[in-house]
């Protein structure tokens, strides 16, 4: 039988389950059972199984449902269900199904019975409403059986073999018991949010628990900031192992600083993040920032597939988290997200074996040596064969012209050599594409300032009219209101 890692029958864990209590808002719920999905197959076989032997009820929540052959066989498996009676609700984001999915898709879905709703579309009196996200990605079925994950509905995530894309790699988890009921409850709360509540059903009784784990959900909304104070928490309690897997890795300057410390007191801290991104731009700012982690210790690795989409973390081999949640303000403070953070030996044991076969397909992000004064000659004892070449690369040469050319090329490949031989890649001084990348969108925008003042004013008026209409309707609504109560106070004198 595993054990809870913070067994309250000892003081100093009943703080430490208190503090991750009200760190992350979430009460820790005791016998239900947990099982790892790995990769998008997997997802879609386990959600559309649940889905076609739906008895009562179906809710589906996600980010991304895209019309496309995994999208259609969702939306079929659902409108299947609704013709025989089950109730099917779903929520999906306006951002993202922006593109992927509209009125038409889910048109045969809402003439079975099922209903659909878009979270948070652009609304009048709100004009940066629409920044927040439903980030999530969940499934109920019958109140019995729950899912969550970072798995969107796309063929994006299945890759593309005619191509020589390989699958993403995204990580979620099937749950039975009491967790269950706190997954609908979100599922619930997100529903409301978009129009009217949803029938109230009765509490699915539970003879005997299905599973003898622990865990909390941890349903976070905008500004709540549950998830984040909670990384926060294992970050500072870590004591040998933390290893996190991030899609969108973008940290802010407190987590870093959490994650470097503990990195200094010994903690094995590891960072794996995509190589390659669907948001370039998003890869760029995570490398700006792994310079403050490499220099305290932390060890960062870049996978090397097509893309890696799981947001997880392991640590000490006892607790660990699997959801939707990036570790970004975004996620953090910004979207709607749900996660689970699991504390049983044996699910924090399977997260760490696959974490471990995670990294060897990924490469390992080391700092460039400084530059040495002229003449220095450093050696290292035990260096290998790639890293003597690196150095030799880097030596000054006689004068610039084709013996400089020569050393940077000679350091390139020397770069490529190391990667082969060690699995590693270096970090120069800084990544400097996000300052490429900046520099070379403000030129273009100057130019055609410049050149086509119109092609810039035309948005800009726009953009103006759009904020002073939502403006206007705003202070309506709110002189409306005013009105409103001082009606209601009249009447109440």
């Amino acid at each position: 039988m595993a054990s809870s890692p913070l067994d309250t029958s000892r003081p100093d864990r009943l703080i430490a389950a208190q503090a991750l209590s009200r760190a992350a808002g979430a009460p820790l719920l005791t016998g239900n059972a947990v099982e790892l999905l790995i990769d998008a197959a997997v997802h879609y076989q386990r959600w559309l199984a649940a889905i076609r032997h739906a008895r009562k009820r179906v809710l589906l929540e996600n980010y991304i449902i895209r019309d496309d052959s995994v999208g259609r066989a969702f939306r079929d498996a659902l409108v299947e269900r609704a013709l025989a009676g089950v109730f099917v609700a779903v929520v999906c984001d306006w951002v993202g199904c922006l593109g992927q999915s509209g009125a038409a898709f889910w048109k045969p879905l809402r003439e079975a019975g099922g209903q659909v709703r878009v979270f948070n579309r652009p609304q009048l009196g709100r004009p940066f409403g629409w920044i927040s996200r439903d980030h999530r990605k969940v499934l109920v079925v019958d109140g019995e059986l729950g899912f969550l994950s970072g798995v969107c509905i796309s063929e994006k995530w299945l890759g593309d073999p005619s191509r020589g894309v390989a699958p993403w790699r995204d990580t979620g988890v099937a749950l039975r018991g009491p967790a269950v009921a706190e997954v609908e409850a979100a599922f619930a709360r997100s529903w409301a949010g978009t129009g009217a509540p949803l029938p109230r059903w009765p509490a699915e009784a539970l003879h005997e628990p299905p599973g003898q784990v622990s865990l909390r959900v941890i349903a976070t909304e905008p500004s709540t900031a549950g998830l984040y104070r909670l990384d926060q928490q294992i970050a500072a309690m870590a004591r040998k192992t933390l290893w996190l897997t991030d899609a969108y890795f973008v940290g802010v300057a407190p987590y870093v600083q959490a994650l470097a410390a503990a990195a200094r007191d010994g903690v094995d801290v590891r960072l794996l993040v995509p190589g390659s991104s669907d948001i370039p731009m998003v890869a760029g700012l995570s490398r700006s920032g792994y310079r403050p982690l490499l220099k305290a210790g932390v060890r960062v690795f870049e996978w090397n597939g097509s893309m890696i989409h799981a947001k997880t973390a392991v640590a000490d081999g006892i607790w660990a988290r699997v959801g939707s949640s990036n570790l970004n303000v975004a996620s953090w403070l910004g979207n709607r997200e749900i996660d689970v953070a699991v504390e049983d030996q044996g699910f924090a044991r399977q997260l760490a074996e696959q974490y471990e076969t995670d990294l060897g397909n990924a490469t390992e992000i080391v700092l460039a040596p400084r530059r040495r004064l002229r003449g220095e000659r450093v050696q290292r004892s035990g260096e290998d064969p790639a890293a003597q070449l690196r150095r030799a690369a880097r030596r000054p040469r006689g004068g610039n012209g084709s013996s400089g050319r020569a050393a940077a090329s000679a350091l390139r490949l020397a770069n490529s050599v190391g990667a082969v031989l060690t699995d590693r890649r270096v970090l120069g001084d800084t990544d400097i594409s996000p300052l490429v990348i900046g520099t070379v969108a403000l030129t273009v925008l100057a130019v055609v300032a410049a050149l086509w003042p119109a092609i810039i004013a035309w948005p800009l008026a726009l953009l103006s009219a759009w904020f002073a209409l939502n403006l206007a309707v705003r202070a309506w609504r709110t002189r409306q209101a005013r009105q409103r109560r001082r009606q209601d106070d009249d009447d109440a004198n």
